[in-house]
């Protein structure tokens, strides 16, 4: 019981400091456009991916106990489906879909973390649905099952952009399941775009589960074995690692049963593998457990990615304070030396009668003024449009990219730092970037290393928490939240 208690108190600390730090100075800035702890206040997450005939539906409906997700060879479902349980629903009832609700239930209610999905449209709400079911199986988590991938069809076709979408749900799935059947393993342009591009951007790989499906329908052993071999070379290529990720074997013992046998299929083969379907059970089972582990890395990812945003808007912002102190300069000088030579010109003309101090001042400084004004209004605009789009041709100038971590901490930044920056044109406070990032660095450096070590103690069975509520300032982050708060 104290260890449940002190696993809340630990998620509640996250999400207090993603909330109280990193949310108001993101969406400020538009790293993001809405609430960060949007995404991690949820249950944990499952995000099945596959293609349309990988078997995702029965593997799901077999998890949860009943016909759930609509099933068959041909493409069925084309929505994203978000399963989750049902807290009002009747234990005691047979397990069925007890409600449902279409997109924009989803999209607008705070409750579930998608309001981030808004962007991507109508089209894509009326793809997207909720189903709560009263399977025990959903009790500490839920699935989100998605179209099948395809190979011919384009997102012009879909009317949504389909990568993007999987992109956002593999962002705040605390595990990704990816499925292959023997018919086309791995060789589907939209898998192919998913693997190579859209998971490594968003998602880590320990939380990437590859699954090779339907083994059953192999014709032999020899069948199974050229099958397999064919998805590790395609993985290689799709996901550009050097080594083969681990791939799980599985079938549905029910649906090979009523699926009839053609004469030239030896199915002898499968008594000696293990069908790994009870594996990827207890792996989706797992995903509560690692949810704090993720929580501490969705902080530390945006804390660093964050303070890596305000560094190169703090960087752009100095170089222009620098630039216009230069050009306040030269303006001076050249308005100087024009007043000079009015005077001279003046003089030389015959149109002033003598040195007069007075008169030769008072021309030379309207003189010097008029072309200092010149110099700020007409003059300072070309410059600063030459300065500005000088930067934003060089923006990878803007910080140091010294190391790997950071060159993937600005690539991750760079297109958010690129929009803000034009959209602002450097029209922001410097002093309120600099506080900001002192804070956001606060929370990445010092309260997400706190985190960890409570993490670690707590994976070491070295915490005993005493009963009743602990004071803030003992929390693993309060010190933190002392110090930010300063700033």
């Amino acid at each position: 019981m104290y260890r449940e208690d002190y696993i809340n108190s630990l998620r509640t600390e996250l999400l207090g400091m993603v909330r109280d730090y990193l949310t108001p100075v993101a969406v400020k800035y538009g790293y993001s456009e809405v609430p960060l702890e949007t995404n991690i206040k949820w249950r944990p997450l499952v995000l099945f991916l596959g293609n349309y005939s990988s078997g995702k539906s029965t593997l799901i409906n077999e998890f949860l106990g009943a016909e759930i997700q609509a099933t068959g060879q041909a493409p069925t479902d084309d929505s994203f489906t978000v399963i989750t349980y049902d807290e009002s629903a009747d234990k005691s009832d047979e397990i069925r879909i007890t409600e449902e609700r279409d997109g924009k239930f989803l999209l607008n209610d705070p409750e579930y973390p998608f309001e981030s999905l808004k962007k991507h449209g109508q089209r894509f709400a009326a793809h997207f649905r909720l189903k709560k079911v009263n399977s025990p199986f959903l009790k500490t988590l839920a699935i989100i099952d998605t179209p099948g991938m395809l190979d011919s069809i384009t997102e012009r076709d879909r009317g949504y952009r389909y990568q993007e979408i999987i992109g956002d749900l593999a962002q705040i799935a605390d595990l990704v399941l990816v499925l292959f059947d023997p018919h086309k393993a791995g060789t589907v342009r939209e898998a192919h775009e998913s693997l190579r591009e859209t998971l490594p951007a968003k998602t880590f790989e320990d939380r990437v589960l590859f699954v090779l499906n339907r083994i059953d329908e192999c014709a032999s052993l020899d069948d199974l074995i050229r099958v397999y071999g064919t998805l590790c070379w395609n993985l290689s290529q799709m996901t550009g690692r050097k080594d083969i990720p681990m791939i799980r074997l599985t079938y549905s013992p029910n649906a090979a049963v009523s699926t009839p046998v053609s004469p030239d299929r030896d199915t002898g083969y499968l008594r000696y593998l293990e069908n790994q379907r009870e594996e990827i059970r207890e792996a989706i089972l797992e995903a509560p457990r690692h949810r704090l582990d993720h929580l501490a890395t969705f902080v530390e990812t945006h804390g660093e990615r964050l303070s890596h945003f305000l560094e190169g808007l703090a960087n752009y912002r100095r170089r222009l304070r620098i630039f216009r102190a230069k050009h306040v300069f030269v303006g001076v000088v050249v308005s100087l030396l024009a007043g000079a030579a009015a005077v001279g010109g003046a003089m030389l003309s015959g149109l002033l009668p003598g040195p007069d101090p007075v008169i030769m001042g008072a021309g030379g400084g309207g003189v010097a003024l008029i072309v200092f004004l010149l110099w700020m209004t007409l003059f300072q605009k070309f410059f600063k449009g030459r300065f500005h789009r000088r930067q934003m041709k060089n923006l990878d100038n803007l910080t140091p990219l010294e190391n790997q971590t950071r060159r993937d901490s600005w690539e991750a930044v760079r297109d958010l730092v690129a929009r803000y920056l034009e959209k602002t044109r450097g029209r922001y406070s410097y002093g309120d970037v600099r506080r900001n990032y002192s804070v956001v660095r606060m929370v990445y450096d010092k309260g997400s290393r706190e985190i960890r070590e409570a993490l670690n103690e707590l994976a070491a069975g070295g915490h005993t928490p005493v009963p009743g509520p602990a004071p803030e300032k003992d929390a693993p982050a309060g010190e933190v939240r002392a110090e930010a708060a300063a700033n």
